[in-house]
């Protein structure tokens, strides 16, 4: 039987047009992240399997109904000799709700660096969550730091995640079940921090970037934490990174998201 994720990412094919029906998200709007992954999944459908996933830059549109297929076009913008470029619609009842650019790179054997960064939260240190508050986010198994089970805006950045099922050995849908997650407390974290401020009118994401650094094991725990970098024009934007356990970085990300005080 096909993973969470395989089945989430399914879509039917006519030439390079797409359509999913597995759609949710909290309330009535569809859940960002489970479209990017979608999206991601379309466009390398397009693309040589030998080509993998090396980022992807969305920009949610306008806000996703539950319930209501999505259709995604792909667009082949280029295919060099290492590089492959896609443009992918995501469009309900014909109206576009996102735009993304993604990336696919032939592999290549270099140098391997990165910068050390201390976790701020140690797997040892962190809590089991008992509660998840949206039945989607049941796929993975989450860990935060004491006294956030349960918070008001789970979850609460930094976090430990991995797979609670198995995931194909596939590098394309391990790269699809990142993008996923790693929507996830985005919004929160970029939240205004003045305490003085009154209860928000509405947020919601506008842009999400994604690296895709290193492979990925989702069975593995990864760390993921966030840092906000800078709020005006009742935009905020954050930072982030997924680590696996033994601090190898796996991913960047970026979003900037909506703050209406």
């Amino acid at each position: 039987m096909p993973s969470w994720i395989a089945q989430l990412v399914q879509l039917d094919r006519r030439g390079d047009d797409f359509r999913a029906s597995a759609a949710f998200g909290v309330g009535p709007r569809l859940y960002g992240g489970l479209i990017a992954a979608q999206a991601l999944a379309a466009a390398a459908a397009t693309v040589d399997s030998g080509r993998l996933p090396q980022s992807l830059h969305a920009y949610f549109i306008k806000g996703g109904q539950v319930g209501v297929d999505v259709e995604f076009s792909v667009e082949i913008t280029r295919d060099g000799r290492s590089f492959n470029t896609r443009r992918v619609t995501a469009l309900q009842d014909g109206v576009a709700i996102l735009e993304m650019m993604a990336s696919f790179h032939l592999p290549e054997t270099t140098t391997d660096w990165q910068r050390p960064e201390p976790a701020r939260l140690a797997l040892s240190d962190a809590t089991v969550v008992t509660k998840l508050p949206v039945r989607w986010a049941d796929h993975f198994e989450i860990r935060v730091a004491p006294g956030h089970d349960g918070h008001d805006e789970w979850p609460v950045q930094p976090f430990w995640f991995r797979t609670r099922e198995p995931v194909e050995n596939d590098a394309v849908l391990r790269a699809c079940a990142l993008t996923f997650i790693s929507d996830m407390g985005l919004v929160s974290s970029a939240r205004p921090r003045d305490p003085a401020l009154p209860g928000p009118r509405g947020a919601a994401s506008l842009d999400h970037a994604l690296w895709l650094h290193r492979p990925t094991d989702p069975h593995q725990w990864h760390r993921y934490d966030t840092t906000a970098v800078s709020h005006s024009d009742a935009r905020g934007l954050a930072r982030g990174s997924i680590h696996r356990a033994d601090g190898t970085l796996i991913a960047s990300v970026a979003q900037e998201s909506l703050w209406r005080i």
